[in-house]
């Protein structure tokens, strides 16, 4: 893209359509999470949980890009829904090990069907050339910043 060809506002660039396509979506998540009684991104943890077993909360942190107080706020309040328990590691009294319960694996088909219907939103009428070229994209954007912010000493939180 050349000098003249370039967006000369904020809300022409790649930033700022992809800040308004992730709200979007998560607006969509949340809406479509209701149903399930989770908010956005607790879904994550209990896929990670569903997915690997019970694992170190340490654990849950890294494998889902998040920091330890976010990780925190979001065991506690799936623990207060009853969905995941916390205990203390038999290996390492200073760790938790975080577990779904069966009323937390009870939900597992219907974040299924949730983020089936998210996918089908966020497709729409995009065919599979499209969508591979769309999923290259985003893996580039996201090495680009992956990249450029290894620089930075303080991680932005996630808020799980």
């Amino acid at each position: 893209m050349t000098t003249e060809t370039r967006p000369d506002t904020p809300f022409h660039t790649v930033s700022h359509a992809i800040f308004r396509v992730a709200r979007l979506h998560k607006l969509i998540a949340a809406n479509l999470l209701r149903r399930t009684g989770l908010y956005p991104n607790q879904e994550l943890v209990m896929m990670q949980l569903w997915n690997k077993g019970p694992q170190r909360q340490a654990d849950l942190v890294k494998a889902l890009g998040s920091d330890a107080a976010s990780m925190t706020r979001t065991i506690q309040r799936l623990e207060r829904a009853g969905f995941v328990r916390r205990s203390p590691s038999p290996g390492d009294r200073r760790a938790t090990i975080v577990d779904s319960t069966t009323a937390g694996r009870a939900l597992r088909a219907a974040v299924e069907d949730v983020w089936r219907q998210l996918e089908a939103m966020t497709i729409g009428e995009l065919g599979d050339t499209e969508v591979a070229a769309t999923l290259a994209c985003l893996r580039a954007l996201e090495d680009n910043l992956t990249h450029a912010s290894a620089g930075f000493t303080q991680q932005v939180p996630v808020d799980l």
